[in-house]
């Protein structure tokens, strides 16, 4: 085994390490948090749509074509089992 292989295979098990003691523990706090915040971006997407005013509207207007495909799974985590007018989602 070279010298190379040694060293690549301790980084490896270095990097395991690392994530076993500092990021495996915060994970899912991190993952809820980004989705909090996701469904939050969401919610004034969508009453934007429905014309509420909205006070971050000019930022938000160019992500409305990437939150569409992800509206689904947002209804249902929100607890509603069909989403608008036929077509629109379910």
């Amino acid at each position: 085994m070279s010298l190379t292989s040694r060293l690549a295979a301790a980084w490896r098990r270095l990097e395991r390490g690392h994530d076993q003691l500092f990021v495996a523990r915060w994970r899912q706090g991190v993952r809820r948090e980004a989705r909090r915040q996701q469904d939050t971006l969401r919610a004034l997407v969508l009453l934007e749509s429905l014309g509420v005013d909205n006070p971050v509207a000019y930022e938000t207007l160019e992500a409305i074509p990437y939150l569409v495909a992800d509206v689904h799974a947002w209804h249902r985590r929100m607890g509603q089992e069909s989403f608008g007018d036929a077509g629109v989602c379910c």
